[in-house]
Parts: C-alpha cells; structure tokens; sequence
C-alpha cells in the first residue's frame, strides 16, 4: 500500500481493478480541516484521463511495475511495434495506449517501456528530443528584434512554432511533454 502523499507524477497504482499512472499531483489544505490531496491520473489500459480527491492518509494499492529498454521498429494503424535488443523478442503495443506519445517514436531508437508482468503499460519517453526541419518559410531579415515565430514541419510530421532563423535541414529540440520547440540542436 502507498500513503496518497507519496504519489509524484509517473507513480502507477492499482484501483477497483484499475491501473493508473499519475499525471500531476496537488496537496490543498484547507483552514482547520483536514488536507485533501488530488491527482489527474491516467488509466493505462483505456488511456482515459480523470481526476480523483483522496483524503490525507489515504492508502492505495502499490503496483510492482519494472520497465525495460526496448528498441522502436515501426507501427502499423492499431499498434506500435518494439523489439527486445538482448533477444529479438517483439511486443506490439496499442497505439491507444501510447496516445499523444506516438509521433515522438523515432525508428531504430531505444524507448523506455513499464511493464506489468508480460503486460506492456506506457512508454516513457525523453523529456527532449531532437528531430530535422523538413519544411519552414525562409527568415525575413529584420525580424530577430521581438519573439516573432514560424511553422515548421519537422521528420516525424509535427507541426512546431521555431523562430526565424531556423532552415530546412537544421535539427530541434522539441520537450516531448508538451510538443514545443525548445532550442536549435547542434
């Protein structure tokens, strides 16, 4: 069992039949009251996203999840496929389940996956990561003195807003979190 103050976001715990993954967690206290923590969890088999209340020193039951590194090949219209380097074992995994992760699988890269047994749960991408510009306007000269962006259509078919004096063929890094340009890449 896990006291409800110990959840962070990534935690995996087990309610009423359902595995859920924490999202973000908020400890609110209230005047004299007792504190009440709430959590935005997602359940890792339907992929929906809810929110839930607990009461201060609530307990929920403790999931024991491992993760392994698995190397992306390629996904079809219903699931994503992995591969195990160490013994070419493949795993298939929804694209539901993967949900807005999906256009961040990069072929031939290793991707961290959390596992419930022999179920596959989530994957666990990088906070960053780097990708090339297929498309964007040219700069127009001029325009570096305020924060003036343009679209850019990068490899993996994202559409991000990167400032003027990125080219097509110039390499990004993109936070995976919330799908934004974050810096030029060398």
């Amino acid at each position: 069992m896990i006291v409800v103050t110990e959840l962070r976001a990534g935690t995996i715990f087990e309610e009423s039949g359902n595995l859920l993954q924490v999202l973000s967690y908020e400890h609110i206290k209230m005047g004299r009251g007792s504190a009440n923590i709430k959590v935005k969890v997602k359940n890792l088999r339907t992929g929906a996203t809810t929110e839930k209340s607990f009461i201060n020193g609530a307990k929920v039951n403790d999931v024991s999840v491992y993760k392994k590194d698995l190397q992306y090949l390629y996904k079809d219209l219903d699931n994503a496929y992995f591969m195990n380097p160490q013994n070419f074992e493949q795993v298939e995994i929804s694209l539901k389940l993967i949900g807005s992760d999906a256009p961040f699988l990069q072929e031939g890269e290793s991707t961290n996956v959390s596992f419930l047994g022999s179920e596959a749960l989530s994957i666990n991408l990088p906070p960053k990561m780097v990708f090339k510009v297929l498309e964007t306007a040219p700069g127009v000269k001029g325009n570096s003195a305020t924060n003036v962006f343009k679209d850019a259509v990068l490899e993996n078919k994202i559409t991000v807003k990167v400032p003027p004096f990125i080219k097509i063929g110039d390499r990004v890094r993109v936070d995976t979190r919330t799908g934004a340009y974050t810096e030029k890449a060398s």
